[in-house]
């Protein structure tokens, strides 16, 4: 409890929060998209879908998860959270081909299709989930995290 408590642990919750909402989005767009036909190739609609959940995601994980406020820099976050977002959404397209191609070789249904493609998706977002934390906590970052944590602990001390 108490390390859910610091400033490292409170900033690793609202990420993983951030991420869950993100791949709620993600999902929920592939889902939409691809399940009613109305984007015809998996491929186009895991990258339009991750395109869409990219957006709330940056701007959730720069003001709420790493509490930055105003202008967003561009060379220093925005061109990294975007090169790291595409690295993403590129695997996650890997993993809809994936799984295009398995669902095409078993001669499964659109709605198995949709749930492959969907689940492909979230798997993505997993391995990438922790190689984005530490690219994320780099380029949002005021202070390192120990130096806050340690005001943290001198502030406790003192009550």
């Amino acid at each position: 409890m108490a390390w859910a408590h610091s400033h490292q642990g409170r900033k690793l919750i609202r990420y993983s929060m951030v991420s869950v909402i993100s791949t709620g989005v993600s999902f929920s767009a592939i889902w939409i998209l691809y399940g009613s036909h109305f984007v015809k190739g998996v491929i186009w609609a895991t990258l339009i879908g991750n395109v869409i959940a990219a957006v709330p995601s940056y701007y959730l994980n720069r003001s709420w998860a790493w509490g930055r406020h105003g202008r967003s820099h561009f060379t220093k976050e925005v061109v990294p959270f975007w090169t790291m977002s595409f690295l993403g959404i590129a695997f996650s397209m890997i993993g809809a081909a994936f799984a295009k191609d398995l669902v095409k070789d078993h001669h499964w249904s659109h709605l198995t299709n949709t749930a492959l493609v969907s689940f492909t998706n979230v798997l993505s977002f997993g391995v990438f989930w922790i190689l984005k934390i530490i690219v994320f906590n780099r380029i949002f970052h005021d202070h390192t995290l120990e130096e806050i944590d340690e005001e943290l602990r001198v502030e406790e001390a003192m009550r």
